[in-house]
């Protein structure tokens, strides 16, 4: 199942591992696995993939990286086959996202001669790419009936969905706030009249996907293996300029 109707559907360069992903929401299907046993899972492939890091094993490093994206999608792909959307695991995968994240350029700044200061402002230039790309395709989704478990505006804790705990729901929403409230606000202050955009056409948003996690992990993967990786700090320093540019383009089609 698609997050979005066919004919709004494009070419998400971040969402590469979604077909391997289907193949694992449809093995699990009839399991007693659910999409948070998954969600766990790709938290122990991304703790694999710096355990890697450290030890210098880089092609296994992309290895567990796009395992990890490819788990990161078939928890949301197992959960609308088995119709148990959640906002527990919806903020479970976010912070559990996030805190990967920061580990992953953590460990890169510790095996190279990167600044801490430049790999700081690397993971916000991270972060801020992924929480744009995320901007746009939920106000998409929303505006064409897709999946609406994750809102335009996280700023009120969503009354919890069959099957799942409110108290859960509460804790992980908090956690998911203080975790991605500021890179939010930033993003809706840069581009706020963004949801009431008329056009956001696929190859607009295909460019987008550039900064979606999937894509990043893919190209820290590959920096790596080719033995690049004291380029891989300053690289998403400077392709946070396009945060920018897309936003420009943005308003252009709309205007």
């Amino acid at each position: 199942m698609s997050k979005l109707p066919k004919e709004n559907q494009f070419l998400d360069l971040s969402d590469y591992g979604r077909p391997f992903a289907k193949v694992i929401a449809q093995s699990l299907k009839d399991t007693s696995f659910t999409p948070i046993h998954v969600t766990i899972a790709f938290v122990i492939s991304g703790l694999i993939a710096i355990a890697c890091i450290l030890n210098h094993y880089y092609w296994a490093t992309a290895f567990f990286l796009v395992l990890k994206s490819i788990l990161d999608a078939a928890d949301g792909e197992l959960a609308r086959i088995k119709n148990t959307p959640s906002y527990t695991g919806r903020y479970l995968d976010s912070v559990s996202d996030i805190i990967l994240n920061l580990l992953i350029l953590m460990t890169i700044w510790y095996v190279t001669d990167e600044s801490l200061a430049l790999t700081i402002l690397a993971f916000f230039g991270i972060q801020l790419q992924g929480t744009l790309y995320n901007y746009y395709y939920v106000i998409l989704r929303n505006k064409h009936n897709g999946d609406t478990t994750s809102r335009v505006f996280e700023n009120k804790t969503p009354k919890a969905l069959k099957g799942e705990k409110q108290s859960n729901v509460n804790i992980l929403f908090r956690l998911y706030t203080l975790s991605y409230g500021v890179f939010d606000k930033i993003i809706y202050k840069m581009d706020a009249k963004a949801v009431e955009a008329q056009k956001l056409p696929n190859w607009f948003m295909t460019a987008v996907s550039t900064f979606g996690l999937g894509f990043q992990l893919l190209l820290i993967g590959i920096m790596l293996a080719l033995d690049l990786k004291q380029y891989i700090i300053p690289f998403f320093i400077g392709y946070s300029i396009f945060i920018l540019v897309f936003i420009a383009i943005r308003r252009l089609i709309n205007r």
